[in-house]
């Protein structure tokens, strides 16, 4: 293998190492921030909240896209508060959240 070739075969394999360190890193927060607060409604759907895993009750949310369901999230609907609640957490923070209750879903 020439030592271009191996240059750009090591950048390729460290880039992707670090794009999947970044995700377990991003699904830890959702996950740390989902089990101190949003679990309280989303465990068992209380106030008609979508429940954790239950992709019948996430697709439609999911349908109207992802920055639709950022916006409830952080403004609020219904039942559910500003950021649940929780202004203490920033919006990257309620964001991880919710992409943690996505992915659970897909």
């Amino acid at each position: 293998m020439s030592q271009t070739r191996l240059i750009k075969t090591l950048l390729l394999t460290g880039t992707l190492l670090i794009s999947a360190s970044s995700v377990s890193a991003d699904e830890d927060k959702g996950k740390k921030i989902y089990d101190s607060a949003c679990f309280a409604c989303h465990a068992t759907g209380v106030a008609g909240s979508p429940k954790f895993g239950d992709k019948a009750a996430w697709a439609p949310r999911i349908a109207e896209g992802m920055d639709a369901v950022y916006k409830i999230a952080l403004e609020g609907k219904g039942a559910m508060p500003p950021k649940g609640g929780r202004t203490d957490f920033s919006d990257e923070d309620v964001k991880a959240a919710v992409d943690y209750m996505v992915n659970a879903v897909k």
